[in-house]
């Protein structure tokens, strides 16, 4: 990977821009580099609001405690925005392994499904990771039920295919991906390279019925991308190409801002700032009223185009208002990305962090054979659109085994069977996430003990933080206890709720009637991968856990990963054939259906 070069940020759209190298920082918000003094004076008028903004301040507080009233954010929560989930809101991880698996020297087939992919994260991640010597064939099949999502990879994937030059495949990618406004030249890759292959399938199947499935695979030299639709889906395409007529740069960011700066939510995003160091509040701040995923002192005036893959309308912005990128990459692994001189420049490392990514990618596949399938269908029908017998490496389904979406019981059904059988490869995995299944088995009860002044994690989070005052809620609504009040899930062991999870939904009894099992030692991602690692008073424990509080993901969050097994243990089980049929167990946990019979399985 190439070292990146750190420019300085001395530069406004009516001259030309410095082009030197950045090595030196402003030393009171750390966020731009310059190549020395002069450029520094030079770009102070533009510099200085940002600089000394009140958002930098460490006396910064709150609106609701500086007019001492309610927080519109207490009582029952509210999402605005646009309800797409673009961009990925879990940190991206290796699905693969190979180290802690089938081994670095392994060369075989590897076959991926990505069940309920969202973005290609996951995906550009394992790839990048995969150890130098491997050189064998990768068949990888993605599917989500959004087509926005899957649209939206197979134009990233083709760009990395189509465009020669890494650089620009790179930074082409990143802002499609991530940027609410492109490059001019962005645009063009677009329409002049991808349109055409997109045109032509649109053109073959103008007449046929609406909800015809079509296919196309378009090869590269040793890859190829197969990308099966409807019929209205390929038409569908071409407007993720095309920025919506009437719509132009100074429009979509009006857009954009009545979302992500509705003056309804000030609330809410100082709820995120009282987490986040002075430079991070700037740097988010500057994410939500640009939405372009740079340095902060990069130039911006490039950027005049409405990235039409996330604009699909002209008056409207798809995403919620607390989207953020930094929510699908470790930040552990952002804050050790270097962005040079501009230390507290957390956006522009997580810049640096995705190219690199990126970049390890398409050179790891310039020495893969790969080939690639995108589909859209709901998870529970993809055993009728793979091949025959196919069976997968790993599987990683998000978190559809949410009781909210699919359910564990369905989704260990239908996913286990299509793992490779033990005998073909012992370290095939399915990898389900449970992102609710804490909140959904805490009583009352519970959550009364955790937040008492005498709990556990009430004097592990003292250790970490020191209020200056009583922690009471009264008068302005103390930010202190608003911030000890959230930061408490860091500190927390929930363990014990989900073991009671899975008691109740008979995970043991499941994974016998299925054919799987539980593993015992996870080989792909911890079980609980967002807990603090550190305790506290050891080096580097409060750095730990001011990142976790700054963003990311929640302790509570739990994976499980499940193996298949050789026999499956015959039993009987009270339920109607209805129910089992497809389902394995039904998800009320106990048939309800008017008609039983016991059935062998």
């Amino acid at each position: 990977m190439a070292t990146p070069r750190f420019i300085c940020a001395d530069w406004a759209p009516d001259n030309t821009a410095c082009q030197k190298a950045g090595n030196f920082a402003c030393k009171n918000c750390l966020l731009v580099g310059y190549c020395g003094p002069t450029c520094q004076r030079s770009h102070w008028a533009s510099h200085k609001a940002d600089c000394k903004s009140n958002l930098r301040k460490e006396t910064w507080q709150p609106n609701w405690a500086l007019e001492n009233r309610r927080p519109a954010f207490v009582g029952p929560g509210q999402q605005f925005g646009g309800k797409k989930y673009l961009w990925g809101n879990m940190p991206a991880f290796d699905v693969l392994n190979l180290e802690s698996n089938e081994g670095v020297d392994y060369d075989g087939q590897l076959n991926l499904l990505f069940a309920a992919s969202g973005d290609l994260r996951n995906l550009v991640k394992t790839i990048a990771q995969l150890p130098a010597s491997y050189s064998g064939t990768l068949d990888v099949t993605l599917n989500d039920l959004e087509l926005d999502i899957v649209v939206r990879n197979a134009i990233m994937l083709l760009v990395a295919f189509i465009v020669d030059n890494t650089d620009d495949a790179v930074d082409c990618i990143i802002h499609v991906w991530y940027s609410a406004r492109i490059r001019t030249s962005h645009l063009e890759i677009l329409q002049q390279r991808i349109r055409p292959l997109v045109q032509e399938v649109c053109d073959k199947t103008r007449e046929k019925d609406p909800r015809s499935v079509w296919e196309r695979t378009w090869t590269f030299g040793q890859n190829s991308l197969r990308l099966v639709l409807a019929q209205s889906a390929w038409n569908r395409f071409l407007s993720y190409l095309d920025v919506p007529p009437g719509l132009d740069a100074e429009k979509a960011n009006r857009i954009r801002r009545a979302v992500t700066l509705a003056e309804s939510r000030q609330d809410y995003r100082d709820r995120h700032f009282l987490f986040h160091s002075p430079s991070h509040r700037m740097a988010k701040y500057r994410f939500w009223e640009d939405g372009l995923l740079l340095p902060f002192g990069s130039r911006r005036d490039e950027f005049a185009v409405p990235n039409p893959t996330l604009f699909q309308t002209p008056d409207a912005w798809p995403l919620f208002d607390n989207a953020d990128p930094l929510n699908g990459w470790l930040l552990k692994d952002i804050y050790a990305t270097s962005s040079g001189a501009a230390t507290a420049d957390v956006y522009g490392k997580m810049f640096y962090h995705v190219r690199g990514m990126l970049e390890s990618f398409l050179r790891r596949l310039s020495g893969l054979t790969a080939k690639f399938q995108l589909l859209q269908v709901n998870a529970l029908e993809l055993p009728e659109y793979l091949e025959l017998d196919k069976s997968f490496s790993r599987i990683e389904v998000a978190n559809i085994a949410d009781c909210g979406y699919v359910g564990p019981h369905r989704t260990v059904a239908l996913m286990a069977r299509l793992l490779q059988e033990p005998a073909v490869n012992p370290h095939a995995t399915l990898i389900t996430l449970f992102m609710n299944a804490v909140d959904e088995n805490m009583t009352h009860q519970d959550r009364i003990a955790d937040a008492t002044q005498d709990s556990r994690s009430s004097k592990a989070l003292l250790k970490y933080i020191r209020p200056t005052g009583p922690l009471t809620m009264t008068g302005n609504y103390n930010p202190a206890v608003v911030k000890f009040s959230f930061a408490r899930d860091l500190v927390t062991s929930y363990g014990r709720y989900f073991d009671r999870f899975m008691k109740e939904f008979m995970f043991a009894e499941l994974g016998e009637i299925v054919g799987a099992a539980m593993k015992d030692r996870h080989t792909v991602i911890e079980k609980w991968p967002y807990r603090l690692r550190l305790s506290p008073g050891q080096p580097g424990a409060q750095e730990e856990f001011d990142r976790a509080l700054g963003g990311g993901p929640s302790s509570k969050e739990r994976y499980v990963e499940w193996k298949r097994v050789y026999h499956v243990r015959r039993r009987r089980l009270l339920c109607c054939e209805a129910c089992y049929s497809g389902l394995a167990l039904a998800e009320s946990r106990t048939c309800t259906c008017e008609q039983r019979e016991m059935v062998t399985l």
